[in-house]
């Protein structure tokens, strides 16, 4: 294809970094033109991904039972840990509150992302397959559960520190934390959930699979949270924050790699 060619599929709101004019246009390299490609690519992709999140926004708000049952349990479960551990007295210690949160945040970002292609009938997913690439499909799942595990996530710690006393000390890095957890449990249960969809949304399978990815971020989580609930400094920290990162980077490279392959299954 001729740069001509290029030029005239190409949106024009990228040829703002190539020059404006025809002339130009028909002069840049090959080099620029392997960018504007790239760009094309991307700014398809993207377009993919929000139409797709929006839609699982859509389905979660006609289904309010799925996420109200969760939020439910979210509480509940808080509450139920209050009665429990004798925390009325306030004699709950930090490593408790830490263990407790995190098993709570577990099992509720369980609950809510093992939906994710569970809802998606065989009709459906046939729909999916003709107008939407297996990247893009993924992508927006992983990104639509990072946002409901992290509101979760900080629903829990609201309710924590409401009923149970607010144990953290450096605030900053909790946050961050949890951001980087909620990452890592969507992106893992995300792709756990989608094998299990073609095994029959098998709950037992899931649960299997996910247990040997899980465990090295949730423990991750664990420690920078116990720093951070004792105030310690950030750079105690650093090298787990980067290990959370790399994990998570990981676990989402593999899901991008390796999910159009069963999608095409």
């Amino acid at each position: 294809m001729t740069a001509k060619g290029i030029a005239s599929v190409v949106p024009k709101q990228f040829w703002c970094h190539f020059g404006r004019n025809e002339s130009q246009k028909s002069k840049i390299s090959w080099f620029h033109i392997s960018h504007i490609i790239l760009l094309t690519y991307l700014w398809a992709m993207w377009k993919e991904i929000s139409v797709l999140i929006s839609k699982e926004v859509t389905l979660e708000w006609r289904q309010k039972f799925a996420l109200n049952g969760i939020l439910l349990y979210v509480v509940s479960a808080v509450f139920i840990t209050y009665l429990s551990v004798g925390a009325r007295g306030g004699n709950i210690s930090p490593p408790t509150w830490n263990a407790l949160y995190w098993i709570i945040i577990l099992f509720s970002a369980v609950n809510a992302v093992a939906k994710s292609f569970v809802q998606e009938h065989q009709g459906r997913q046939l729909y999916y397959y003709m107008i939407a690439s297996p990247e893009a499909i993924i992508l927006s799942k992983m990104i639509y559960n990072t946002g409901l595990t992290l509101i979760l996530a900080l629903l829990g710690y609201g309710v924590f520190s409401l009923i149970l006393g607010n144990e953290v000390q450096d605030h900053g890095l909790f946050l961050l934390n949890l951001v980087l957890g909620a990452m890592g449990f969507s992106a893992s249960l995300t792709m756990v959930s989608g094998i299990a969809s073609k095994a029959g949304n098998n709950a037992t399978l899931m649960a299997i699979l996910s247990f040997p990815v899980i465990i090295p971020i949730l423990l991750m989580a664990i420690r920078i949270s116990k720093n951070a609930l004792d105030g310690l400094d950030w750079s105690v920290s650093a090298d787990k924050v980067l290990s959370l990162v790399a994990i998570n980077a990981i676990v989402a490279a593999a899901g991008y790699i390796l999910f159009p392959y069963l999608w095409r299954s």
